[in-house]
């Protein structure tokens, strides 16, 4: 599963990984929502809640990393490193465009790409 994140000047290739969470936001898909700033290192935007139940934690990586912080409901595109999270849980991870992340701002669409 691969998904593109635009802001219209800006495009991220995410190849998901095959958890229950991943398949979730992937069947939401397409969303056009506002992307978030937060703290230094992250880009976050909110879809409909994920089912986690066998989703492996995040638990080490930096720029690319895609991840669902589940007590907020937000999915987190890394740009810089990050600290493990038990709440924290992997997506998948930047196949191109990881260095565009940090500059993502306003909205934002996400939808699948199709093989």
């Amino acid at each position: 599963m691969r998904i593109r994140v635009s802001d219209g000047s800006r495009e991220i290739i995410f190849e998901l990984n095959d958890s229950s969470a991943a398949r979730s936001l992937y069947e939401q898909l397409p969303l056009t929502l506002e992307t978030e700033n937060f703290s230094s290192n992250e880009k976050t935007f909110y879809p409909k809640k994920l089912d986690v139940s066998d989703t492996p934690l995040a638990k080490s990586g930096g720029r690319g990393v895609l991840a669902y912080y589940e007590p907020w409901g937000d999915v987190v595109m890394f740009y810089d490193s990050f600290s493990p999270n038990s709440s924290l849980y992997e997506l998948g991870k930047a196949s191109r465009g990881a260095d565009e992340i940090e500059n993502l701002s306003g909205e934002i669409k996400v939808e699948r790409l199709e093989d």
